[in-house]
This record gives structure tokens, sequence and C-alpha cells, in this order.
């Protein structure tokens, strides 16, 4: 295995601490996208956690579990932890954490003991008794609070935390460790959600920190809180009344910022609403198991869309990078067309976003096994398939497998464009310039490696838990701008087990102490004596298949994750290290441990033919033993 596939099959389990090089002025040589990503998820892995204090390299200074915005101090100033970014950070590494990588439990329960302090730290929003400090939007990285003039309240911030920690609670309640989920997550989580309930109708500061209105990334996150906040009450022996209340008048509420066109992102501020809030909500609110339902915006609705569409083709006459380039097909996008921060410029994050919300949406219609295209969407299916039409077509058809592959290789745009205007260590930061590409503003920004890492977990078909989408679309026939009361209380629990292993609960605690007065939280650990048990292993399958130009070869199998047999729903191998000498395909599958399956290597000719290997079917298990992490299964074409 070369070092750029082993890069790969680790890029979610590794843990290295060690120092990016400075910036540097030339970009990285181009090429191929899965080569690039095969190392870059490394990087990204890593240039998060350089910036989550105290061990990370550029958080030194930063108390345990705070996430640093960026490491830049000046021009811009960005050493702050933000309770929004920080959520978005977590939700990837707890998402890592739940397909295997139980080694970054010391990072997640130190930022949990983090946020239970920082909901108590009284701020120029107010504080924990009636809820207000809870949307303060960020402190400084010794946990005490940022006194400076800012765009507050940012009522974002509770409900992408619950979301985050509702993640990891259920995790714990799904692997024996209840207690946890009961003492630690969810006092913290009622907090949240009590917030949201009380104050979601009142407008504050969009995710942008500029437009003071109702926004719709804050409110379409705020209805899926309240949602799985609810059935995570259940789990954990409380009730949440105040969200059963809130969430269907959320809902009806987010039904208003779609203009007939696209999704209006703010109801103030003086702008067009073309933005980058709205794709951004729309990947946060997927979910795997729903439909195409536009009532909650999911990523392959007609809605969203038609907006990704209307917000892509925004940026085609606004910055000299996209000049000439047809619709359909990628461009750079930022914020909003009318951006004038650093003389507005794309953003990585929101340029894998876009990239996000396609492979959001493919997965759902291979799922499905349909896509449905209608008036609303048939301007943006027209861009990638000419000859689209109003209709539904069925998985296998022509036109099914046509608009699948259109669909991905926009997608790949995206983040080809990412690629290209990356630093050649990797680094990402904040912005890239309009017209000649470099880099701009605060470096290694924390959220564009984020970004990176869940564009590339849909890019494969990693997807998040359910939360709920598919029962909670209905929209009241009558609907109000009100609250509800909740509860707030001081988190107090702050001991964990030694070690997490899955379908298991340990026995070993480590003690913990917050020591308030200076605002910092000190956990001691006792030894582990126990191994990680994997729920999840990277298996790597290299297949050895002599083939010609334009054929490629895919994997199908018994199981959800290689398509249950149906080939439009196969993985695809990449043929990047494919030699005259060594004619080898490969693909890095995250499967669960200890399956057992049968699986066979199809061919896909350029006439869209399918060609099977010869029988019998081949059969696998997944090993499960102690510390296994990846595995490999090399194959020769039959």
């Amino acid at each position: 295995m070369t070092i750029s596939r082993l890069s790969s099959v680790l890029c979610a389990l590794a843990l290295g601490q060690s120092v990016l090089a400075a910036p540097q002025l030339s970009r990285r040589a181009t090429t191929s996208l899965d080569a690039w990503l095969a190392t870059e998820t490394t990087v990204s892995l890593n240039g998060i956690l350089n910036n989550i204090g105290a061990s990370g390299a550029y958080a030194q200074s930063a108390s345990a579990g705070i996430v640093i915005a960026s490491p830049s101090t000046s021009s811009p100033d960005y050493y702050y932890t933000w309770t929004r970014d920080s959520a978005l950070t977590l939700k990837v590494l707890i998402d890592l954490f739940r397909n295997g990588d139980l080694a970054l439990q010391t990072i997640i329960e130190e930022y949990v003991n983090a946020q239970a302090h920082l909901q108590t730290v009284s701020n120029p929003s107010g504080d924990l008794s009636n809820g207000a400090g809870l949307a303060e939007p960020k402190f400084n990285v010794d946990t005490t609070a940022f006194t400076g003039s800012w765009g507050r309240p940012q009522r974002d911030g509770p409900a992408l935390r619950a979301i985050a920690l509702i993640d990891f609670g259920n995790w714990l309640l799904d692997n024996g460790y209840s207690s946890y989920a009961v003492s630690n997550i969810w006092p913290i989580v009622r907090n949240d959600l009590s917030y949201v309930s009380q104050y979601w109708s009142q407008s504050g500061f969009d995710l942008w920190e500029e437009v003071n209105s109702m926004s719709f990334f804050t409110v379409a996150n705020q209805h899926r809180a309240l949602v799985e906040g609810s059935t995570f009450a259940g789990r954990v022996g409380a009730s949440c009344s105040w969200c059963d209340s809130q969430a269907p008048q959320i809902l009806c509420y987010l039904q208003t910022f779609w203009t007939g066109s696209y999704i209006n992102a703010n109801t103030g501020g003086g702008r067009s609403g073309k933005d980058a809030n709205t794709v951004l909500a729309s990947i946060n609110t997927f979910d795997p198991q729903a439909t195409c339902d536009d009532v909650t915006f999911q990523p392959c609705s007609p809605r969203a869309l038609a907006n990704h569409k209307v917000y892509t083709d925004s940026f085609r006459s606004v910055y000299s990078l996209d000049s000439g380039i047809a619709e359909g097909v990628a461009v750079a996008v930022g914020r909003y067309p009318e951006d004038s921060y650093y003389n507005g410029n794309p953003w990585f994050l929101t340029t894998l976003a876009a990239a996000e919300q396609l492979y959001d949406a493919i997965y759902q219609w291979n799922k499905i096994g349909s896509i449905t295209i209608t008036s609303t969407s048939l301007a943006f299916f027209k861009d990638v398939y000419s000859s689209a039409a109003v209709g539904t077509y069925a998985s296998g058809s022509t036109a099914f497998t046509a608009i699948i592959s259109a669909v991905k290789t926009y997608a790949d745009g995206y983040v080809s464009i990412v690629q290209t205007h990356a630093l050649t260590n990797g680094s990402l930061s904040e912005q890239f310039d309009k017209s000649a590409g470099t880099e701009l503003s605060a470096r290694d920004l924390t959220w564009s490696y984020a970004a990176l890492l869940t564009a590339n977990n849909r890019r494969n078909g990693i997807v998040p838990p359910s939360w709920g989408a598919a029962s909670a679309n209905s929209v009241p026939s009558s609907c109000s701008t009100g609250s509800a009361t909740g509860t707030y209380s001081t988190p107090t629990g702050t001991s964990w087990p030694s070690t997490l292993t899955s379908g298991t609960a340990g026995t070993t605690t480590t003690s913990a102490t917050t020591t308030t007065s200076v605002s910092k939280t000190t956990t001691t650990t006792t030894s582990a004596t126990s191994c990680t048990t994997p729920t999840s292993v990277a298996v790597t399958f290299d297949e050895i298949a002599t083939t010609t130009y334009g054929e490629n070869v895919y994997i199908s199998g018994s199981i959800s994750q290689l398509g249950s047999w149906d080939t439009s729903k196969a993985i695809a191998l990449s043929a990047s290290e494919y030699t005259s000498s060594d004619n080898l395909w490969f693909v890095t599958i995250s499967l669960p441990a200890g399956t057992t399956f049968q699986y066979k290597y199809i061919r896909k000719e350029s006439s869209g033919s399918i060609v099977w290997e010869s029988d019998p079917n081949r059969s696998y298990t997944v090993p499960s033993g102690c510390g296994v992490s990846t595995a490999t299964e090399s194959d020769t074409w039959r």
C-alpha cells in the first residue's frame, strides 16, 4: 500500500499533533482528486486537532476542549472560541468517533466539560438564569467572557451545540454508558433546548455576524435540535414538552424563507438573500433516512436544488476566477454576492458546502431508488442533463444513471477548486482571492478543515445517523411565533470512563474537577487497561483488473454499504495507481466490524453496459478484533 493510500485509510484514525509548516506562497500542483483527498483528509484532521486546547499545536494557551477558530491573532484576530464553529467541528469529530475512531474520546469529553462550564459564564448577552447568556457568540480561549463590542446575540449556537452533543449522547446510550448520557450530556442539552424554545422567534445575528434578523440557517437548525432533542429526552428518561410545542411552529416559520425560486437567507439586511447560509442549512439538516422533502429542505428536494442553482449562479459574474464558466459546471462560491469583507472572495467552506449538498442528494436518490424532477427543480437538472424533463426516473434507467454521473462530476468540480487553491502543504485558510486565487484572511481555519472532512465523507457515502426528519415534516394548519419556557440548571457532570468501547460499558472512571475561579477545566485520567474494539473497520479492497479506456471497476455486495446488489449503488474503485505493469483498482470503505457478506466486482463499460465477474460470489468477514482499525482484501478479476 502506498503512503497516499495509507493516509486515506488512517485519515479517520490519525491523532498526530505535528505542527503544520508555515503557509507557502505556491499552490499544490494538480494531481487527481482522489489522490489529493487521500492526503488532504489527514491534513484536515490534524488541522482541527492542532486548533483544540490544550494539547493542540496552535492552541496550547487555550483551555482543554476549547476549539479556536484559527491561530491567526491579527488581520484578522480569530484566536477566540465561537460556539457555532466549535459545535460544527465537534460534530465532525463525533462522526469520526462513531465510525470507529474511539481514540478521539478525550477530546470529545474535554469539549463537553468545557461547554458545561461556558454555559455558566456570565457575559454581555446575559447568564444562565434565564438562558440569555447561551447566545453569546464567542469567548476568550481561557473560557472568560469576551466583553468587546460584537454582533450579539447569535441564536444558532445553542441549537448546533445540542445537535452535536445529542449525537454523542446517543452513542453513549447505544453502547452501555447511559449514566453518562444522563449526567453529563442531558443537562447541557436541556439548557440549549430550553433556550431554543424560549428565544427562537426573536431576531439575532446570522452566522456571518452581520445581519440582525431571522436567519434560515438558524431556524432550520433550531427545528432539527428540538425534534431530536425531544427523542433524546425520552431516551434518558426525561421529557421536553417545550420541544414538542415549538418544533412544529418553527417548521411552519421555516417555510416563509422560500421565495418561489430560491431560499431567502435572512428576513433583513437589504441584500438579495442569495447566501451560503441556505446551502449550509440544507447539509446540516441532511437526514439520510429522509426523502427529497421540500418542507425540511432536504438536499435532494426540489427547493434545495433550485436554491443551489440560484446561489451558485449568483457568483458566476462576481469573481474573475469564475469568468466564462458555463452553468452546471462548478465555480468558486463565497458567502453572498454582495460580500465586501476582505473585498469579497470565495471561501473554502462555502465551496465545499456546494459540493456536499450534491453528494447528499446523490446518496438520497440512490437510497430512494429514483429521481423525481419537478417544475421547481427542472432548471437545476437541465444544467447537468440537457434531456431532463419533469417526471420520475427509476434506478437503472439511462436517465437516472446519467444524472447521477453528471451530478457527481458537478460536485467533484467544487472540491477540485478547493484542491487548486489549497497551499502545497494542504493548509486551508478562510478565503482565496477572487482574481488571483491565493489564500486570504485567517490561516488554518478550523471550519474549513471540518468542511473538507464532511464533504469527503459524503462523497464516499459515509453519512450521519437520522435525526427524525421524515416524521417531523408536518406543517401545522395554524402557526404562531411564540415561545415556551424550559429548564435551566448548572451542569455538574464532568467525570468520564477512562476508556469507551463499543457495546460494552467500562467500569474505570476519571476524576474531574472544574476550577471556576480560573475558568479552566482540569481532568485527571486513570490508566486504561482495556483496548479499543472498533464499531467499524476501514477495509481496502485491492482488485487487479486489466481495463481499457472508458471502463471502470465497481464493487457490489449483499450489504447496504455495497449497494445490496443494486448496480446503480455499487461503489466505484479508483484507478489512480493503475499502471501498465500493475493493473490495480482500489477503494477503502468503512464497514461494520464483524459483518459477514458476499460481494463481486463489476465493470461498467463506456456504453453503460455492466459486466459481472464470474461465479461464485466472494465472501468476506470484517475483522472485529481488539484494536483492529484497518484491513486489506486483495483480489483478481475472474
